[in-house]
Parts: C-alpha cells; structure tokens; sequence
C-alpha cells in the first residue's frame, strides 16, 4: 500500500526546503507503517521542520501529553483506534492545530467524512510528498494569526464576539476553540456581513474547491455548533437555497 508513496518521500526536494525557515515548526506523524513513518519524517526534517513520530493513536496520546506540536499528520486506517477516531476525539478536547489525514482510500465521500471527522485536509495514498509538504504549510498559514487591519471590525452574534484581525471568537465564559477550517470560514463571511456568498465563492477563498463544495456544507455545519444556541435553527448563519450562506450579525 505505501511502497510508491515511500518511493516518492525518498526523492530530494532542497528547493523547496529553502523556501522558508520551519525549524521552529514541529509536527506529529502518527503512521502504523514503519518504513513510511521513517521516511515522511526525515523527508519533513530535510524541508526544515521538527518531528515527531507515532506509531499508534495510543502513541500519539502519549506524545500528545508532554508537547503541543503545531501539526499532525494522521494515518486513518490503524489497529486500535483509527485516524478518524482520534481526530474525532481530539477536536473534541479543543485541540485546534491543523491535522491532515493519509488515507488509501481517497473517494470524495471519504474526504467528507474526514472533513466531519474534524480534519483540515485529507490526502489519499499513493501521495506527492511534495504536495503534502505544500498543503501542511498551507494549513500553517491558515491557522497563524492574521496581520492586523483597522478595515475588519468585531463581529457581534448574540453573547459571542468575533474579532477578524486575530481570528478568535470569545464570549462570556472566555475563547471558544475553533478549528483553523472553521476560523477561515468565520473571517471569510464576516468580510461581508449580510451579504450572500455562493458555496463556489467559499470553496475558492478557503482552497476547498478540489475536494468539492459539499465540504464547505460540512465547515458551515461545525461552525453552526459553535456559533448558534440551536443549529437547525440557525440565527446568524443563514442558508440561502440555490444560492450560498450569508452570515447576519446580530445581537
């Protein structure tokens, strides 16, 4: 299953190394193939970032207890409890750094079902290193706090406030966690308030228009839950058929 995909991770890629400086960067790979594991984490190492590797979801926990990588590169189908299972349970923890998911099966109905799990991408098996190299940094990006911008203001609905210079979204009870998809998201639609944003206009401004616009349902979803008192009746975040989703901010 890995023998292609390992094949490529062994090729030398020194021009994309000197792109940008990672080595403060540090991310998890939690794979059970050994050999693929090993490769993925010196090809990382020689594009400038620090690794740590796993060999199981149970490994990944305990790595998980001491440090706070910056980004996780998950296998899906492990013995035990699987990469679904475990992105799953830690965004539920509130653990909002990037995870891509590395899977054989790459159907758009199994991305899906990553994106719901909780993931930020999912990269099907054999894979280009370089591309997961490009898409780790893309998510990175994603995830770091925004430039600041006297143009963008807070963001009010309900008891929460949005604020899009720094991406976060706070209410009484302090931050509440969001993934980098969801951030994205949230910043996307508070650019233009009452305003009906089709799901192709989303896919492209969040880089999700390879997996399909479906997947920007699935992000609108999960930030319904954090947003909305009841998401099936959503105040702020409005559906608007055949058209898109137009966010109402609102107290």
């Amino acid at each position: 299953m890995a023998s292609e995909a390992t094949q490529k991770v062994g090729r030398d890629d020194a021009a994309l190394a000197s792109e940008e400086d990672n080595s403060t960067t540090h991310v998890l790979v939690v794979d059970d193939d050994a050999r693929l594991r090993r490769l993925l984490q010196r090809y990382l190492k020689e594009n400038g970032f620090r690794v740590t590797g796993a060999a199981s979801a149970a490994e990944a926990r305990q790595a998980l207890g001491f440090m706070l990588p910056d980004a996780l590169v998950l296998d899906v189908t492990m013995p035990g409890e699987d990469g679904l299972e475990l992105t799953k349970s830690l965004r539920g923890q509130g653990l909002d750094i990037p995870i891509l998911l590395l899977t054989a099966r790459g159907e758009a109905e199994d991305r899906i079902t990553g994106l719901e799990a909780g993931a930020d991408d999912y990269l099907g098996k054999p894979f280009e290193p370089r591309e997961l190299l490009l898409r780790l940094k893309a998510h990175l990006r994603k995830h770091a706090p925004p430039p600041p911008s006297d143009n963008l203001r807070i963001v009010r609905l309900g008891t929460l406030e949005f604020d899009p210079n720094r991406g976060i979204l706070s209410g009484p009870e302090g931050v509440v966690h969001l993934t980098g998809g969801e951030a994205a998201l949230l910043a996307v639609l508070s650019r233009h308030p009452n305003e009906v944003l089709s799901r192709e206009d989303i896919a492209n401004a969040l880089d999700m228009a390879e997996i399909g616009e479906r997947a920007v349902d699935v992000q609108v979803t999960r930030l319904r839950r954090r947003i909305e008192v009841d998401p099936r009746e959503p105040r702020y975040l409005h559906t608007l058929r055949g058209k898109g989703y137009m966010l109402k901010p609102g107290i």
